[in-house]
């Protein structure tokens, strides 16, 4: 995943161009994809640190990626100057979601508690490890994996940096 300062969410790179009308094609780095449309105002940054602000003028679907054209860029030449650029978007502009979904960045720091409050570590990160969700657990014996998914998740404050965990015997040791 691209860098992005704290308060902008990566939500795709460009790949390459696309045509002869400036389009690029996209790899879709985020859960919704549905948040690229037309009207989107997203930053680009380039793989030397250079950014610039853009706008989503027309968007559609192609082969698993996402075909743009941003305004004010036309043409091949303006489209691969973008080569190998991120989009990210501001966090106010975070997608809707489902009940009980959280974005990575909410969880990691996150405080892991047991059921009766005692402190179990710090997460320090939530992996995709073969399509199943994982909290990286830094624990005073190591990082321990746990998956995330309920019985063990109990609950999840995002807003406390808390996570209740009930881990199963020796899942921790």
């Amino acid at each position: 995943m691209g860098n992005a300062p704290d308060d902008r969410i990566v939500i795709g790179r460009v790949v390459r161009p696309h045509g002869l009308l400036g389009e690029v094609s996209i790899e879709v780095l985020t859960d919704f994809p549905e948040r690229f449309r037309e009207g989107l105002a997203v930053r680009l940054a380039g793989p030397d640190g250079a950014t610039r602000d853009a706008r989503i003028a027309t968007v559609r679907p192609h082969g698993g990626r996402a075909l743009v054209r941003f305004e004010g860029i036309a043409g091949s030449e303006a489209a691969e100057s973008l080569r190998n650029f991120d989009l990210s978007v501001s966090r106010d502009e975070v997608a809707a979601r489902p009940d009980g979904f959280v974005f990575h960045w909410e969880v990691e720091g996150c405080e892991a508690l047991d059921r009766a409050g005692e402190p179990l570590g710090v997460v320090k990160e939530l992996a995709d490890v073969g399509g199943r969700p994982l909290l990286v657990v830094e624990t005073p014996r190591g990082a321990r994996d746990v998956p995330f998914a309920h019985p063990i998740v109990v609950s999840v404050d995002v807003a406390r940096k808390r996570i209740v965990l009930d881990p199963p015997p020796g899942l921790l040791d």
